[in-house]
């Protein structure tokens, strides 16, 4: 038996199938807003946002991991929201892991503490993304530090998105209590 070699080109349901395995993993990266689109967004009446960073002293971060059962970083970037010289509320833009990948977002803080809403700034994983959905976010308005903000307990949980649901409930959660413990600490808005 003899062996040639045949220039015609192999027919497309066989390369096709080829390629694919040889192909690099889809990316699933959406960037929805930018942080400036997210704090007009969240505070659509504030004239002027001032970025400032906040340091919690080692106290402060230790006690509130504990009290949180999360981790708790010690330096944070708030944006606050002015109407004028008056401090409206802050923005936190922050990142929680999904479930391999970071999911960013905002979390706005009026000044009496409650939430006023959370904007999803860019979602990264291939399954998920429904907590962008504005009926899911929706749940988180009006929550304070005082609220349970638990997944299956004041937060509804959305199939097939459990990690994402969980760990930016978890986020939202740290940056409330971390902002209540800024307003609460003395420090200068």
């Amino acid at each position: 038996m003899m062996w040639r070699r045949v220039s015609a080109p192999l027919p497309l349901a066989l390369v096709a199938p080829a390629a694919a395995l040889a192909a690099p993993a889809v990316a699933f990266a959406v960037e929805y807003l930018t942080p400036e689109q997210a704090q007009a967004a969240l505070f659509p009446e504030a004239q002027s946002f001032e970025l400032k960073a906040f340091t919690l002293d080692e106290a402060a971060r230790k006690a509130l991991q504990d009290r949180l059962g999360l981790p708790v970083r010690g330096r944070w970037a708030l944006r606050l929201a002015r109407r004028g010289e008056q401090v409206v509320g802050a923005v936190v833009v922050d990142d929680v892991i999904g479930k391999f990948d970071r999911i960013t977002f905002a979390a706005g803080v009026g000044a009496d503490g409650a939430l006023r809403q959370v904007e999803i700034l860019a979602y990264r994983e291939s399954h998920g993304g429904e907590v962008r959905l504005g009926k899911w976010r929706a749940q988180f308005v009006g929550k304070t530090e005082a609220s349970p903000l638990r997944v299956g307990d004041d937060i509804a949980n959305i199939s097939g998105a459990t990690l994402s649901c969980q760990h930016v409930t978890d986020g939202v959660r740290r940056i409330l209590a971390v902002v209540e413990s800024l307003r609460h600490s003395g420090t200068p808005w």
